[in-house]
């Protein structure tokens, strides 16, 4: 059973940063990619970032491009995604997401509200 839980989320201005973690259980995160999607209220979910399994390849959404970064230390099984520059538009529930044997789970989701 592969469980994702997040955490991190937050309120914070315009122009501030948030770093988000997700934690997996499960003995082989390593094999897996990750992604990060988000809500923003009001909308449908959005593909935000992902990762490859090793960590050499990252991809991401043009609105975030040079503002977030996705990165995972699989000793830990967790992902990351540290958020720069945040902007009132980048308010969502943001939740990770593995598609492991087939099956896709995620998190249950954390709030990043940015006030301008």
């Amino acid at each position: 059973q592969v469980q994702l839980v997040e955490s991190g989320g937050g309120f914070v201005q315009a122009g501030g940063s948030l770093r988000l973690s997700c934690t997996a259980s499960g003995r082989t995160f390593s094999n897996w990619n990750m992604a990060w999607f988000r809500r923003p209220p009001g909308k449908e979910r959005e593909f935000v970032a992902s990762i490859t399994w090793g960590g050499d390849r990252t991809y991401y959404t043009d609105s975030v491009k040079g503002r977030f970064t996705i990165s995972r230390e699989n000793t830990k099984n967790t992902v990351y995604l540290q958020m720069n520059s945040l902007k009132p538009e980048d308010t969502a529930v943001y939740s990770c997401y593995a598609r492991v044997n087939s099956r896709n789970y995620w998190g249950q989701g954390t709030q990043v509200t940015v006030s301008s």
